[in-house]
C-alpha cells in the first residue's frame, strides 16, 4: 500500500449514517479475490439515487468521504474496503466506525477519521465549498477556514499507514532474523516423533 502522511483534496459529504458494507459493494460483486476494478461498484445504489453527492461532479475523484455514525457496519467482506480503495477513497471521516470494516480499511490503506458529530456536520458544510485536510502527523482535520479538529489513532496504525508497510510487509522486513531463527530452531527444539498408537 501507499504510505499517507498529508491528505489534502475535495471531501464528499455524504453524510448518512449506518452505511453497512452491502451498500458499499453489493453481494454480487464479492466473487473475485482480486481487488481491482470493484471501485465501479462503490456505493453504486447511493450513487444511482436522485441528488446523491455520490453523483456530483464536484466530488468526483474525490479521495475523502464524510459519512454519519457507524460507517461499515453488517458483514465483514474485505472488499468494501478493496472497493472504497478501488474508487480512489483515501480517508473516510465519521463519527464512529465499525470495527471490522476499520481493521479491512487500516490494511488496505484507508484512514479512518473518527471525529465528534458537530465536527462532522461541520466538514459536511465546509466539502460543499473548499477542500479539507488531513494530516497523519499532527493528527488533526483541517479547512481553509481555520478549523481543527483532532483525531485519535492506534499508534501502529498510524504508523504503518504513514510507511506505507502492511503487516506482510511488516513481516518481511524482519525475514533475516526469521531465517536465522528458523536454521537454528531445530538444534534447539528438536521435532518431536510421532508416537504410534
Amino acid at each position: 500500500m501507499n504510505g499517507i502522511t498529508r491528505l489534502s483534496g475535495t471531501a464528499c459529504p455524504l453524510g448518512r449514517a449506518n452505511i453497512d458494507t452491502d451498500a458499499i459493494i453489493a453481494a454480487e460483486h464479492l466473487k473475485t479475490t482480486a481487488r481491482e476494478g470493484l471501485g465501479v461498484h462503490a456505493l453504486a445504489a447511493m450513487r444511482a439515487e436522485a441528488g446523491s453527492p455520490l453523483a456530483d461532479p464536484r466530488y468526483a475523484g474525490a479521495p475523502i468521504l464524510i459519512a454519519g455514525e457507524n460507517f461499515g457496519c453488517g458483514s465483514s467482506r474485505e472488499h468494501a474496503a478493496w472497493a472504497l480503495a478501488d474508487a480512489g477513497i483515501r480517508a473516510v471521516i465519521a463519527p464512529s466506525f465499525a470495527d471490522i470494516f476499520a481493521s479491512n480499511a487500516f490494511k488496505n490503506g484507508i484512514v479512518t477519521v473518527a471525529l465528534p458529530a458537530d465536527a462532522v456536520a461541520r466538514l459536511m458544510t465546509v466539502a460543499a465549498e473548499a477542500p479539507l485536510t488531513i494530516d497523519l502527523e499532527t493528527m488533526t482535520v483541517t479547512t481553509p477556514f481555520q478549523d481543527r479538529f483532532a483525531f485519535a489513532l492506534d499508534p501502529f496504525r498510524r504508523d504503518s499507514l504513514m510507511t506505507g508497510l502492511d503487516e506482510i510487509a511488516l513481516t518481511l522486513r524482519a525475514e533475516p532474523a526469521i531465517a536465522a531463527f528458523e536454521a537454528a530452531r531445530p538444534a534447539m527444539a528438536p521435532l518431536r516423533q510421532p508416537s504410534s498408537c
